[in-house]
């Protein structure tokens, strides 16, 4: 099955959105994350198509401070 990713240069810099880039790479796909906050808790955000992380940009800052 063929993987089609956007391109890194799309996703600079967009407003409002301060997280760092982390990924992992799983067999031919990788996949970015966000690790925030101190805690031993984990939280799980899933996003769909055709959105994407920018969706959660206010949000992760609220429950990264939990």
């Amino acid at each position: 099955m063929a993987v089609l990713r956007t391109l890194d240069e799309r996703f600079e810099h967009p407003p409002g959105y301060a997280f760092a880039a982390n990924y992992r790479q799983i067999g031919d796909t990788r996949i970015h994350y966000v690790d925030e906050g101190a805690g031993t808790e984990t939280m799980l955000c899933l996003h769909g198509e055709p959105t994407w992380l920018f969706l959660y940009r206010k949000l992760i800052p609220p429950l990264a401070a939990r």
